[in-house]
């Protein structure tokens, strides 16, 4: 029972305002849950692929076009990247910065600059209802 109570995680996001950013832990890992600005998913729908090392459209890494949810972990070491708390750095694009080594992701969670040689990966996950999402 234990180990089928790890496999997934319920989150109310019903408390989450348009442009504030959450951490929750699923099977160890921190996960990001950003309620996107109208702004941030303009900026992410406008992305030319050609301007991406690790290729792939916003509307493909979400499943409501608001919320964007992906795992917190730097895909070039293994580190943490800041931008969850307000007044964090984010990077020039929006998104996220692993200061360890400069990697930047924009505001869908792709990778735009730095080392990383891929996107911030994303959990499985669905949405129970409108207030609830179920990572795993």
């Amino acid at each position: 029972a234990d180990t089928l109570a790890l496999s997934s995680v319920e989150v109310d996001i019903a408390p989450i305002a348009v442009g504030q950013r959450v951490t929750v832990k699923w099977r160890g890992k921190p996960i990001f849950i950003d309620h996107r600005t109208a702004k941030e998913i303009a900026e992410a729908r406008a992305v030319k692929l050609a301007d991406l090392r690790d290729p792939a459209l916003d509307k493909d890494r979400v499943k409501k076009q608001e919320w964007l949810i992906v795992i917190g972990i730097c895909t070039h070491l293994g580190c943490i990247p800041k931008g969850q708390k307000p007044g964090a750095p984010r990077g020039a694009y929006g998104g996220w910065y692993c200061a360890c080594h400069g990697s930047q992701y924009d505001t869908a969670g792709r990778i735009r600059k730095g080392p990383a040689p891929e996107n911030l990966w994303l959990p499985e996950y669905k949405f129970v209802n409108d207030h609830t999402v179920k990572i795993g």
